[in-house]
């Protein structure tokens, strides 16, 4: 139980005075980076799906 103790005193310690916390102009900043790659990569995707779908169409009617 003691080792318990210890471990969250340490935790906090850590989370309290040795770890860097972003400002919100860094933290906003990194969002609009990351929802911009999440929607290009949306789009990358979705263009790959549209294609492959054409693509199984075409092969498709080639054998009906």
């Amino acid at each position: 139980m003691n080792s318990l103790i210890t471990y969250c005193k340490e935790s906090y310690d850590e989370l309290v005075h040795k770890v860097t916390w972003p400002t919100y102009k860094e933290l906003s900043a990194q969002a609009v980076l990351v929802l911009s790659a999440s929607t290009i990569i949306a789009l990358l995707v979705w263009l790959v799906d549209e294609a492959f779908e054409w693509l199984m169409q075409w092969v498709y009617s080639l054998f009906n």
